[in-house]
């Protein structure tokens, strides 16, 4: 800690170079810093709401073959809570899962499972209607 303050505290407060920072633990941030001339302009940037989580599903399904029955908005509404990497890796997981699974496409339980692997037990289950096959309620 004490290097990085004086590293911070070296640069020429006149030049053009500029110290960014990110953490996901604001709240175990050492005092010294947050001190004004170190880290002295904190920017939130919460975690996405319905309607980001939604177009992030479509970022990165867009490339994907989706059956018909996968819901973009269902799942933004399942991920309550989930951070963009959250959505990526579930994504990834349904594409890998339909893989292992030999799929010609990415189902909405294949989403499921990715969602319960990635999130845990913390989303909301989806009770719309079912698939033939699904593996689970």
């Amino acid at each position: 800690m004490m290097q990085l303050l004086a590293e911070i505290d070296g640069f020429d407060q006149r030049g053009d170079v500029r110290i960014i920072g990110a953490t996901n633990r604001p709240d175990i941030l050492d005092s010294a810093l947050l001190r004004p001339g170190r880290f002295d302009r904190i920017i939130e940037i919460p975690k996405p709401d319905r309607e980001g989580r939604k177009e992030i599903f479509q970022i990165h399904t867009a490339k994907m073959k989706l059956k018909k029955d996968v819901d973009i908005d269902v799942l933004a509404g399942l991920t309550e809570n989930a951070t963009g990497a959250d959505i990526t890796a579930i994504s990834i997981e349904a594409g890998m899962l339909a893989v292992k699974w030999d799929k010609k496409a990415i189902a909405m339980e294949d989403f499921e499972h990715a969602i319960k692997k990635i999130m845990g037990d913390a989303h909301r289950v989806y009770t719309g209607p079912k698939v033939p096959g699904e593996m689970f309620a």
